[in-house]
């Protein structure tokens, strides 16, 4: 993980890391047309050069908007545009703050993140901008149900 790139995004107030690798583009997000019965983390759908992309919500998409005020965070409208599985998604986060390089592996994530940003991290990051969560993009992208699916499983 040193020397890796990381793209730095705000998510819920909270400075994330994604690896570059992951990370397509970094887009200005257009309209974003709604999809009827998809889950409240699929915010809907978006074109990218006559391309569609699935919008996610990373704040619903980790378990955490409920019960905050969506003014809480401001956005900058701006999208990581991301692969996985043969799909297309634009990662709607708080905002892009940067580029940058890792300085360390990552460690636990520390006590106090809760159960949500837990699931969703593989740990916390150390960059050249300062600590981040490094986000777990399958997880993300699998969103709060995967993880109440889990404790059903176990009970």
């Amino acid at each position: 993980m040193t020397g890796d790139l990381l793209v730095i995004a705000q998510i819920a107030g909270r400075r994330c890391a994604l690896s570059a690798l992951d990370v397509k583009s970094v887009i200005e997000l257009g309209t974003i047309t709604p999809i009827p019965r998809t889950p409240a983390w699929i915010a809907g759908i978006t074109a990218l050069r006559s391309q569609a992309l699935t919008v996610i919500d990373c704040r619903h998409a980790i378990g955490i908007a409920a019960g905050h005020d969506v003014g809480e965070w401001p956005t900058d409208h701006r999208a990581a545009v991301v692969a996985d599985g043969g799909h297309s998604y634009a990662l709607l986060v708080d905002g892009i703050e940067d580029i940058t390089t890792a300085v360390g592996e990552a460690g636990q994530v520390p006590g106090g993140f809760g159960p949500d940003w837990s699931r969703v991290a593989i740990g916390m990051i150390e960059t050249m901008v300062g600590p981040a969560l490094l986000i777990d993009l399958p997880a993300l992208l699998a969103g709060p149900e995967s993880a109440r699916h889990e404790i059903e499983a176990a009970a």
